[in-house]
């Protein structure tokens, strides 16, 4: 995690906090906890820190000064780190920017050796964070978490939330289209989030991204985008097809440098900025729509009950309900088809390689819908063939099942690893040659290392008993071939 300053907005004056995410340039990629894979293996999958992208954390602030050139005075406080802990650390900038604005690097460098002493996030472990004299008590959330639960989370005592959550404030202007909104991310549509300012584009950008949970969004996005961004031309040519990205912007200039994207998310009204280029012709603000989108998309009828009565927490908690339950219905029939692919536990035998993994056909998994579909358990109607078919060329189907495949994969190794404990090493080798043992030492040695480096779901005791049945078989060889393979 990375404290800096660096970053400039335009804008009303006062306080201003937002989030944006950006590509890491080319060399080599390391991290300050050593192990990424431990980690996301246990942490959920939105929470999994990233390789490839940097998180940054921004608090601005602007406010009136005479006795600067520009009329005011003009900072912000940065935090940037490969973990989507967003509110953890926009709620950090709160205590440390007001009082680094005032007393400078001194107040920096102090948080920031505190914060050096921090221990690594470990799902499934409250962490004790001291800061400025106060200790912040947060729980990391484990992939084993109930979904939708709300874990203990404490600041100071009082309820401390560590990843998005949903809340009114993202999607109160756009709740008629959110049965839309799903279906466009879950595709991996391109998508323009306008807003009034960064603080709104870069909240609906991330609550957008959170929705499909607990299936993880694939495609990439920038909570905040501008045109200074190193991807500005890669994202607004029109020389080849819109990105799978969803991009929150607050410039007008991109009503007419992004106007060939299939899809546009107005939130709020846009100010007409005086550095945009008169050349430019705009579409009057007043007759943009809210969600601008090609027409037939919408595969699904929506029938969320809207009561704007409610208190803000309780639609919240209604809406994260009502997008947890339409995701779980869409993936349990492809959880269930996969899983039959998953050769039968008999079918595994300690002295042959485990049986392949059945390829996924997409039509066979069509059948299946008529008698296991998602409408067994969702009130939705429409064409949820039509939405499993482009949900196949969608960057989020190879994404999960991908990481499916990897699971079934290492799960298939960890049964053949406890099929060779569960045999009978001795009479195997009665009427075996000295190649053909020493062939099994080495075949065993790797599936070890693997299973060790690769965190395979094995019990520790099954990876002693291999290593007892090695040491066994090298034990039965003549003393050459011994001396032999104990130097390997």
């Amino acid at each position: 995690t990375l404290v800096c300053d660096l970053v400039s907005v335009s804008g009303g004056l006062g306080d201003t906090q937002f989030s944006f995410r950006l590509r890491q340039s080319g060399g080599q990629r390391n991290t300050h906890f050593g192990d990424d894979g431990e980690y996301n293996r246990e942490a959920p999958l939105t929470l999994q820190r990233e390789s490839a992208h940097y998180f940054g954390y921004v608090y601005f602030r602007q406010v009136k000064d005479s006795s600067m050139k520009r009329g005011y005075f003009q900072k912000s406080l940065v935090l940037v780190s490969r973990l989507p802990y967003v509110n953890l650390f926009q709620s950090l900038l709160q205590l440390i920017a007001p009082e680094y604005f005032d007393k400078l690097e001194p107040c920096l460098e102090a948080v920031c050796n505190e914060i050096d002493q921090w221990p690594p996030p470990v799902p499934g472990q409250t962490l004790n964070l001291p800061v400025m004299g106060i200790v912040i008590q947060v729980r990391i959330p484990s992939r084993v978490d109930k979904p939708g639960s709300s874990p203990l989370k404490q600041f100071n005592q009082e309820p401390y939330p560590v990843t998005l959550s949903f809340t009114n404030r993202c999607f109160q202007p756009v709740l008629i289209h959110i049965q839309m909104l799903w279906e466009l991310m879950l595709l991996g549509e391109p998508i323009v989030v306008m807003a009034p300012s960064p603080t709104i584009s870069s909240e609906m950008v991330l609550a957008l991204t959170s929705c499909l949970t607990p299936l993880k969004y694939c495609c990439d996005y920038r909570p905040y985008f501008t045109i200074h961004d190193s991807e500005f031309k890669e994202y607004t040519t029109r020389t080849q097809a819109p990105p799978n990205i969803v991009v929150g912007v607050t410039n007008p200039f991109f009503i007419k440098t992004l106007q060939h994207w299939p899809h546009l998310l107005r939130i709020g009204e846009l100010k007409m900025s005086g550095d945009l280029p008169k050349q430019v012709k705009v579409k009057k603000l007043t007759k943009l729509k809210t969600l601008d989108t090609k027409p037939g998309n919408s595969h699904l009828t929506s029938v969320l009950g809207i009561q704007r009565k409610r208190p803000s927490e309780v639609q919240s908690a209604l809406l994260r309900r009502h997008l947890l339950e339409l995701t779980q219905s869409f993936i349990i029939p492809l959880e269930h088809y996969i899983a039959s692919l998953m050769p039968l536990q008999r079918a595994i035998t300690p002295w042959k390689n485990p049986p392949q993994i059945r390829p996924f056909r997409q039509e066979d998994f069509m059948k299946t819908l008529e008698h296991a579909g998602p409408q067994l358990t969702c009130v939705l109607r429409g064409d949820w063939l039509g939405l499993y078919r482009r949900f196949f060329k969608s960057p989020n189907f190879d994404g999960w099942y991908r990481q499916r495949h990897k699971e079934m994969t290492q799960k298939l190794e960890a049964l053949h690893l406890e099929a060779i404990c569960e045999a009978n090493i001795v009479a195997w080798m009665k009427d075996k040659s000295e190649v053909e043992i020493v062939d099994l030492v080495l075949k065993l040695r790797e599936k070890l290392i693997r299973a060790r480096c690769h965190h395979l779901p094995v019990k520790e005791e099954t990876l002693q008993r291999v290593g007892l049945y090695i040491e066994t078989i090298i034990g039965s060889l003549p003393e050459d071939l011994q001396t032999v393979l104990h130097h390997q």
